[in-house]
């Protein structure tokens, strides 16, 4: 089994797909946040490599493929976007306004925690980029001196909390405009979060989508600053 990992290029693929196609039967079987996809997944994959004594490197030399599609991907959200384009005009001052308060909400926050913590630096520009896509994320925490590795796990895991919690957390706070659901979900919890977007309406995928890049900029911008503090 191990001769054939290390000689199989695809092995890894195969893994992911059928892992995260486990999950997707679980969420349509009960139907519950808790049984996001991409968790599953992560968590099978994390219990396979550990029972079969497979070293992580192993099984990422056989799944890097997948990592080429990540960028591909999220520009193709900027196809319901281009769809919502009206909507964008007419609501582009809130949207923007809508953006940077919460990407300086997440750095603050990030900022808070690793004081009330006592993080070092190199473990605090780790957490500056949790709330952006990963193409983006691993960039600016290698260029701040973080640990990449850390934050593409803190990044995966801040996009399935979001996509878990989205729902709840709009009814909670009673958010129904589309528009600030869209913003809300991309901003804080990137393209995991906008696929649970996307289920809950057009507008809402599409603003979602926008919010990924302008939050991926912004960011990019703020956490050079926000290093500076600590």
């Amino acid at each position: 089994m191990s001769e054939f990992m290390q000689n199989s290029v695809f092995w890894g693929v195969a893994l992911s797909f059928v892992a995260y196609g486990i999950g997707m039967l679980l969420q349509k079987k009960f139907r519950l946040a808790i049984f996001n996809p991409l968790l599953i997944s992560v968590i099978l994959i994390m219990l396979f490599l550990n029972i079969s004594k497979t070293d992580y490197k192993v099984y990422q030399e056989g799944a890097d493929v997948i990592s080429y599609f990540l960028t591909p991907a999220t520009v193709c959200l900027a196809i319901p976007l281009y769809e919502q384009m009206e909507l964008l005009k007419k609501n582009f001052k809130a949207i923007m306004v809508g953006i940077l308060s919460g990407v300086l909400t997440s750095l603050v926050s990030v900022l808070a925690m690793s004081v009330f913590f006592g993080l070092n630096h190199k473990e605090y520009t780790t957490l500056l980029p949790k709330s952006i896509t990963t193409a983006i994320g691993m960039g600016v925490s290698e260029e701040l001196g973080g640990y990449v590795t850390l934050t593409v796990a803190i990044i995966i895991i801040t996009g399935i909390l979001g996509s878990i919690l989205a729902e709840a957390a709009c009814k909670v706070f009673h958010i129904t405009e589309p528009i600030a659901k869209g913003v809300a979900i991309g901003t804080a919890s990137h393209a995991i979060g906008t696929s649970k977007a996307m289920e809950m309406g057009e507008t809402e995928g599409a603003i979602s989508g926008l919010s990924i890049a302008v939050a991926g900029l912004l960011t990019v911008a703020g956490a050079s600053i926000f290093a500076c503090f600590l």
